[in-house]
């Protein structure tokens, strides 16, 4: 069975390689050069936003099932380059539904608990997105796509991912806390922020399983424990034995020259733990397995 990973060198991706060796023959694609050579990986530098090149190499693949973790995901990036932001998370992943589709390939897209407003809290999969920033709008713009182009396809909205990087460095908040709680560097994290964070090893294992079972539609990844950023950092620093006093509370929506968030983006995850395999953590069981991970 063959499965192909787009932005295979980011941080979700390396967690769904690792946990997907032995499992499947891996194809992963990225702009630059890749970040692993393991056993039963095959890397493709391709440019998804190149239709013809994407076309060609799917062709030449043919995978059995697509997970799709690719995007631009900087939410204040987004925000300023909103042309861009629309061809990579909204064209793209339209190239890829309707290749998908036309091979009869089941695809998991990776999808985000920001697309919620964050005024209730605690979301289900059946209550509707309201976007409050651009990045939003376009990956609710997304889901609409992957959902329309077939009735097997996966929206996995992601909630807050926690993790230490398997391959590569990637874009982990938790390896650039540490990083700094090692130089005694004072770290703002919102409390106005309520999510529900999952460690990366548990959704890597998540991505897998729903690659390859017949789960469809959409479900929710994240943790057991719901907290705001802010009370996050602190258990962080804690369980690291770091002084608590390098965490700083600050309110991600009275900065200036950012885009706005969604206050309480809380998922219920309650689907996942009844459908998957891969068990549910909460925090602190997800921090000891992503800093444990391989060790």
């Amino acid at each position: 069975m063959r499965l192909l990973i787009t932005g295979s060198n980011g941080f979700v991706a390396g967690s769904v390689i690792e946990n997907a060796k032995g499992k499947w023959e891996i194809h992963g694609i990225s702009k630059s050069e890749s970040l692993t050579s393991e056993s039963g990986f095959y890397y493709h530098c391709l440019d998804l936003l190149e239709d013809q090149a994407l076309i060609t190499l799917f062709d030449e693949i043919r995978p059995d099932a697509v997970i799709h973790t690719a995007a631009m995901a900087n939410i204040d990036i987004c925000q300023i380059n909103q042309e861009e932001a629309e061809k990579v998370n909204v064209g793209i992943t339209e190239t890829i539904s309707r290749l998908c589709q036309e091979h009869s390939v089941k695809l998991v897209y990776c999808s985000t608990d920001t697309v919620f407003d964050g005024i209730k809290g605690d979301y289900t999969e059946t209550d509707a997105p309201h976007a409050v920033n651009f990045y939003a709008e376009t990956k609710i713009k997304a889901e609409q796509i992957v959902l329309s182009a077939s009735p097997g396809n996966v929206v996995a909205r992601l909630a807050l991912v926690m993790g230490i990087p398997v391959i590569g460095q990637g874009n982990s908040f938790l390896a650039d806390t540490i990083g700094k709680l090692k130089k005694g560097v004072q770290i703002p994290f919102p409390a106005n922020e309520i999510r529900t964070p999952i460690d990366v090893i548990t959704l890597g294992r998540a991505l897998v399983e729903l690659a390859g079972n017949q789960f469809c539609g959409i479900i929710h990844l994240s943790g057991n424990t719901k907290i705001n950023r802010y009370e996050m950092g602190l258990e962080i620093a804690k369980a690291l034995g770091y002084p608590t006093d390098l965490i700083i509370s600050t309110n991600s929506n009275a900065m200036q020259g950012r885009a706005p968030r969604a206050n309480d983006a809380s998922m219920d995850n309650s689907l996942a733990r009844q459908i998957l395999k891969t068990p549910m953590l909460t925090l602190s069981e997800g921090l000891r397995l992503t800093l444990n991970f391989k060790n």
